[in-house]
C-alpha cells in the first residue's frame, strides 16, 4: 500500500503544467542537458564542476539512452522525472518495513504512508533531481543496518553517498543507533574511504557549486524547530518501541541540525539535501498514529490533510518551482525575430535556453565565447569585458533574459557592462515577466517596433 500510493500521488501532474504544456525549473535544466552529452563530455564536465551529482548525470544518460521522452518542449519529461517517481515509491517501502521490524504491521502501514503523504517527499517524487533517489538508498541502508547485513548496508549506503554526498550525515546518525555495534563501525569506515575520491574532487569545486547559498535564515531555523518539537513529543510514551526511537529521532534531527550548524561557517545548507531526515518523522508518526486509541488521532489526522491537499495541488504547479525554462523559452520564440541577438543577465541565466536547443540555435548569443559542452562546464564561458561591449553594440535588437526585479545584480565587470551598453545605446521596447524570468526586448534608438 505505500509503495502504490507513493507512486500515484509522484504520477499525479508529473509534468506540472497549464494549459497543455509543461514545466521544468533550471536544475532539471541542468539534469536534461548534462545527462544528454556523451560519456566523455560529461566525464570531462566532472572533473570541472558538479562532481557531486556525478553518478546521477551517468543514471540518467543510461534512462535517456533507452528513452528520453521525446524532449522538454515536446512535453517529454517523464522518462526525466520517472526515477524519482519510483525512488519515492521505494523509499516508502522502506520506511514501512523499518516500521514492520521494530513496531509490527499496523505501525508498518502507517508509517509508509506518512512518508508517502508528506509534501516536500511529493515535491521531489516530481523532480528530475537526484533527492529522491539518495532517500530511497538512506532509507534501505536504515533497514540493512537494523539486520545487521554490514556488506549490503555499505553498497547501498554507499550508493546514497556517491549520488549526492551530504548523505554521509545520514552515516552519523546511525552511528547514535549502533555504535556499539563493530560492524557498523567497520561499515562506516569502508563508506568514508570509498566516498573519499569524491570529497577531494568535490571539496575543490564547492565555491563554484554552493558559493550562492547564504547561511541558514531565521525560517530555515524555525522550521527545524517545528521539526524538532513534533519529533521529540512524537518519540514520548511507552507506545513507541525504545529501538524505533533510537533509529528515527537521529535520523529526523541529526542530518539537517548538523548541516545547518556547519553553515554558520561554510553555508551549505539547502532542505533537499537532507530530504532523507523526514523518513524518520514518518517512523514516529506512523508508529504513534497505529497505536492510538480513540477518535482524536484520527480527527488530527482530518484536519492536516486540509492544508496537506492544498500543498500537494500547489505542488503541482509551475508555480511551486522558482522558475520555468518551457515558459521562458516559449515567451522568448514569440517575441524573437530570426537573427536576433539574445544575451543572459546574469550568464548562468543560459540554462534558461540550453534545453530548447531548436530555439537557442536561431538566436545569436552575443557573449557566448565557448559552449557548455566544449568548455566542459553548466552554461558556457563568455569573452572578455571589451568583445562583449563591441558585439552588442553592432546589435540591431537584443533579447535580454534578466532575473525579476528586485534580485541583487551581479557585480562583475562582463555583468556590469551588459547593463550599461543597454542603458546607454539602445531603446528599452517592452519587458515581460515570466515565471521565475524578466524578457526583456532592446532595439537601437528608433527602432523599436
Amino acid at each position: 500500500m505505500p509503495p502504490l500510493l507513493a507512486l500515484l500521488l509522484g504520477l499525479w501532474g508529473l509534468e506540472r503544467g497549464a494549459g497543455g504544456r509543461g514545466s521544468m525549473w533550471r536544475d532539471e535544466s541542468v539534469t536534461w542537458q548534462v545527462a544528454h552529452r556523451p560519456l566523455g563530455g560529461i566525464w570531462d564536465l566532472l572533473g570541472q564542476v558538479d562532481a557531486v551529482h556525478g553518478l546521477y548525470y551517468l543514471l540518467m544518460h543510461a534512462v535517456f539512452q533507452v528513452w528520453d521522452g521525446g524532449g522538454p518542449e515536446a512535453g517529454g519529461l517523464w522518462a526525466l522525472r520517472l526515477p524519482s517517481v519510483a525512488a519515492t515509491a521505494l523509499a516508502a517501502a522502506g520506511v514501512a518495513a523499518v516500521a514492520h521490524r521494530l513496531a509490527g504491521e499496523r505501525a508498518a502501514l502507517c508509517s509508509g504512508v506518512a512518508y508517502a503523504v508528506l509534501p516536500p517527499v511529493q515535491m521531489y517524487a516530481q523532480e528530475g533531481r537526484s533527492y529522491a533517489l539518495v532517500a530511497a538508498a538512506v532509507v534501505w541502508a536504515t533497514y540493512l543496518l537494523l539486520r545487521e547485513r554490514w556488506v549490503a548496508y555499505c553498497a547501498v549506503l554507499l550508493l546514497g553517498c556517491w549520488l549526492h554526498e551530504f548523505a554521509v550525515l545520514a552515516l552519523l546518525a546511525h552511528g547514535v543507533t549502533a555504535w556499539r555495534s563493530r560492524g557498523w563501525r567497520w561499515s562506516a569506515a569502508v563508506v568514508a574511504a570509498l566516498l573519499l575520491p569524491l570529497a577531494v574532487v568535490s571539496a575543490r569545486q564547492a565555491e563554484q557549486q554552493l558559493g550562492w547559498l547564504g547561511r541558514p535564515g531565521w525560517q530555515d531555523w524555525a522550521a527545524y524547530g517545528v521539526v524538532a518539537v513534533a519529533v521529540l513529543l512524537l518519540a514520548r510514551g511507552a507506545s513507541v518501541p525504545r529501538e524505533l526511537v533510537r533509529v528515527a529521532v537521529p535520523l529526523a534531527l541529526l542530518p539537517p541540525g548538523l548541516l545547518m550548524a556547519v553553515s554558520l561557517v561554510h553555508p551549505w545548507y539547502v532542505d533537499r539535501y537532507v530530504l532523507y531526515a523526514l523518513a524518520g518523522l514518518a517512523l514516529l508518526a506512523g508508529t504513534r498514529l497505529a497505536a492510538a486509541r480513540g477518535w482524536w488521532p484520527w480527527l488530527l489526522v482530518a484536519a492536516l490533510l486540509v492544508p496537506f491537499g492544498w500543498w500537494s495541488a500547489w505542488l503541482r504547479t509551475p508555480e511551486s518551482r522558482k522558475d520555468d525554462v518551457l515558459a521562458v523559452a516559449a515567451a522568448v520564440r514569440e517575441r524573437a525575430r530570426p537573427g536576433d541577438a539574445v544575451l543572459f543577465m546574469p550568464s548562468r541565466r543560459r540554462e534558461w535556453l540550453l534545453s530548447s536547443p531548436q530555439l537557442y540555435g536561431t538566436l545569436r548569443d552575443l557573449a557566448l565565447a565557448r559552449t557548455p559542452a566544449a568548455s566542459h562546464s553548466l552554461q558556457g564561458t563568455e569573452l572578455a569585458t571589451p568583445e562583449i561591449w563591441t558585439r552588442l553594440v553592432d546589435a540591431p535588437r537584443v533579447v535580454a533574459l534578466l532575473d525579476p526585479a528586485g534580485q541583487p545584480l551581479d557585480p562583475y565587470p562582463r555583468e556590469a557592462v551588459k547593463r550599461q551598453t543597454l542603458a546607454s545605446h539602445f531603446d528599452l521596447c517592452s519587458t515581460d515577466e515570466v515565471r521565475g524570468a524578466r524578457i526583456a526586448l532592446y532595439a537601437q534608438p528608433g527602432r523599436c517596433p
